[in-house]
């Protein structure tokens, strides 16, 4: 028989339970809780031979965070870019990723170099963070998994775009391709022999040279053996200048075509006369092409002295955290926690974000991006807009 104490009990026991299951219902329905500050990731070489063209990517960045917050930030919450080292090394660069997405707890982290975006991608896909790839170019970035998007146009468009130019606008018929040995290279020449071969062009010649080499003679005098009338080198911003003195030291004074590695001022500085002609890439709008651009550039020489190593890089790296910040704020309007899995599907239901140095960019399921190739040219000391390719 039940007593009044068993009753009692029982009785606490249901409300107990009862409330129990009230808090679980609300806790459901309810919208997460947003932070304070919104943070994101930013993975690049502050240090080794790339860092030149790091810090200027870092620095261009900030400039836009610092911007975002000075205008209210995520709906009056702050943007914090958490900043960590590559030097452009995938082991260097998997170290720096592990803590962004374990201890920094980021949705979202950038990054560039093809070698690291490819090496990093595993944790982005393993721990649903999304990896935003900009400025490495390999088209196999677009296959590296569902959590690896890129803001940067692949290989497959400026290459190809300089190669299709190459022949049919500036008449060459055989060519020499010159790469490094590394996912920067491999990939990007494939693209370029294609293509160059489709347009009616002949490859005459086909090497790689290893990513720590300082001396290409053994390549460049395969180069020069086969007499191509036009070269297009593909490498990294830190070496492919020490590739084209060595050329133009064996006699190589054919044209010279490459992707926006090669477009910055320190080809000019380092080669001098030896840079005249080169053409290069550029998926970004010039000084010419867009007034904030060209503000953008005079900022840079009132403040640093001097214009931005790799400057379309640059404008890739400054319109990213903008992009990052309008994605955080359609999350915050909408209550939703900060997770890489949310950050992913507010990324391809926004879909188009307009930048303020880049242009209108559409992120899809392709994982990758279209934009026009403008061609610069060293002429007279300087780099010249050229023409247009495509």
């Amino acid at each position: 028989m039940m007593t009044r104490s068993d009753l009692c009990s029982r009785r606490t026991a249901l409300m107990a339970g009862g409330a129990a299951m009230l808090l679980m219902t609300l806790s459901a329905t309810a919208p997460a809780q947003t932070p304070a500050t919104y943070k994101f990731g930013l993975a690049m070489p502050l240090s080794g031979s790339q860092a030149l063209y790091g810090a200027d990517q870092v620095k261009a960045a900030q400039w836009a965070v610092d911007a975002i917050n000075a205008k209210g930030g995520i709906n009056g919450k702050k943007l914090e870019m958490i900043t960590l080292d590559t030097q452009a090394d995938p082991q260097v660069g998997i170290n720096a990723v592990n803590r962004l997405v374990s201890v920094e707890k980021v949705p979202v982290f950038i990054t560039a170099w093809s070698s690291v975006v490819r090496a990093v991608a595993p944790i982005a896909n393993d721990n649903k963070v999304v990896e935003l790839s900009i400025g490495a170019n390999s088209p196999d970035v677009a296959k590296l998994g569902d959590y690896v998007y890129t803001t940067f146009p692949l290989a497959d468009v400026d290459v190809a775009a300089v190669a299709r130019y190459s022949v049919e606008k500036m008449g060459k018929k055989k060519a020499a391709v010159l790469y490094i040995n590394n996912d920067t290279g491999i990939v990007a020449a494939g693209v370029y022999r294609d293509t160059f071969a489709k347009a009616g062009g002949q490859v005459v010649a086909y090497e790689a040279y290893d990513p720590k080499a300082t001396d290409f003679t053994g390549a460049l005098l395969k180069v020069r053996s086969a007499q191509p009338d036009i070269i297009h080198l593909h490498g990294l911003v830190g070496d492919m200048p020490q590739v084209v003195a060595q050329m133009r030291q064996l006699g190589l004074n054919q044209p010279i075509t490459s992707y926006s590695g090669l477009y910055n001022p320190k080809v000019i500085e380092q080669l001098g006369q030896a840079a005249e002609g080169i053409i290069a890439t550029s998926l970004a709008p010039g000084v010419g092409d867009l007034p904030a651009v060209a503000e953008y550039v005079e900022r840079w020489r009132k403040e640093e002295k001097r214009e931005p190593n790799g400057l379309p890089y640059t404008q890739y790296l400054h319109d990213a955290p903008y992009m990052v910040a309008a994605i955080l704020t359609s999350m915050d309007k909408k209550g939703l926690a900060p997770t890489g899995e949310n950050f992913r599907k507010e990324m391809l239901a926004l879909a188009t974000f307009d930048l303020p140095l880049t242009g209108s960019v559409t992120v899809s399921d392709s994982h990758t991006v279209s934009k026009p190739v403008y061609l610069v040219e060293v002429k007279n000391g300087k780099w010249a807009p050229k023409d247009i390719a495509k």
